[in-house]
């Protein structure tokens, strides 16, 4: 089944919700989540996607109680990619013969 809307990158929610909620510059998220600047920036400006790696720091970071839950992190970045990929690419496929 085909999304029909263009789901945010993990970024964007980070970006634009979670580090105004916290009041927390970007050099301060970095330093809380234990990644360099550079690394966070490529993440909130969807540069760069949320690693298993990163999804684990942001629940450490957030908590699950509080929208961390990893998982919660990967399923949106997947979703994400997966959409993008939908967008533009058309895989030539032969389809599999499943017998009956």
């Amino acid at each position: 089944m085909t999304q029909i809307y263009n789901p945010p990158h993990p970024g964007e929610t980070l970006r634009e919700d979670v580090l105004p909620a916290l009041d927390l510059t970007v050099t301060e998220a970095a330093k809380q989540l234990g990644v360099t600047r550079a690394a966070l920036s490529r993440v909130l400006n969807c540069r760069a996607a949320i690693s298993p790696e990163m999804a684990l720091r942001i629940e450490s970071w957030l908590g699950v109680e509080n929208g961390g839950s990893a998982d919660t992190w990967i399923t949106q970045q997947a979703a994400y990619d997966l959409w993008q990929a939908r967008q533009t690419l058309v895989p030539i496929v032969q389809r599999a013969a499943i017998p009956n």
